[in-house]
């Protein structure tokens, strides 16, 4: 069962009571959406390679917090986006509305996405002249793709909730499509999860955590 309950800083979230987590942190969906994965993700990519198309792989596309503001982003900064979010369990457009994440990007963004939502599911979709965006409805491990990526958002369940997307053979699976130095962000921090990176040929870093959490990991590719 899902429940819409509204966090911290005012934005609303979405509460699984099967897997006992919400999808985004109480301290603030909008506040940490933005700071994770569009400031330190996108937005740190962008500062380290000036580029005019950027491609984007989201693992646990849920709500489409972070398909919004980046694509917001983009299309102020007019860049051309690629965007896969990898989402076992796809949220309806009425769940996705209700969310109220249109007061956050442009109407028309948030429209053409409306209109043309269900249609993205395991289609690749142009949203608009600069943004498209495909949802591929399968599990992490089932995914496949001859496309590489300048940035990958791991916005998984926490290990506590869903261990077996942090395992070692999820990580692997999910960096080996992003491209010699790509960034890998997510909003967690373990020793862990950081020897498997460095296994894997990346420099890591801890950087400053959203509202509630000391610190977010980010990996670059090397």
């Amino acid at each position: 069962m899902l429940q819409l309950i509204q966090t911290a800083d005012g934005s609303n979230t979405i509460f699984n009571t099967e897997v006992g987590e919400n999808y985004h942190s109480k301290h603030g969906a909008l506040q940490e959406s933005r700071h994770v994965f569009l400031k330190s993700g996108l937005q740190y990519f962008l500062s380290v390679k000036e580029a005019s198309q950027v491609t984007i792989l989201e693992v646990g596309l849920g709500t489409g917090l972070n398909f919004f503001l980046s694509a917001d982003f983009c299309i102020q900064q007019q860049i051309k986006l690629d965007y896969v979010g990898i989402e076992a369990f796809p949220l309806d457009t009425e769940m996705i509305r209700q969310t109220g994440y249109d007061q956050y990007i442009s109407k028309d963004l948030w429209d053409n996405f409306q209109g043309m939502y269900p249609s993205t599911i395991n289609h690749k979709v142009k949203i608009n002249e600069y943004c498209e965006l495909e949802l591929v409805h399968r599990e992490l491990l089932d995914f496949e793709s001859p496309q590489l990526f300048d940035v990958v958002y791991f916005d998984a369940f926490a290990a506590v909730h869903q261990p077996e997307m942090w395992g070692e053979e999820a990580i692997a699976h999910i960096v080996s499509f992003l491209k010699p130095s790509g960034v890998f962000v997510t909003y967690a921090i373990t020793g862990n999860l950081k020897r498997q990176l460095k296994a894997l040929g990346f420099t890591v870093e801890k950087a400053p955590g959203a509202p509630g959490k000391r610190e977010m990991l980010r990996a670059t590719k090397l």
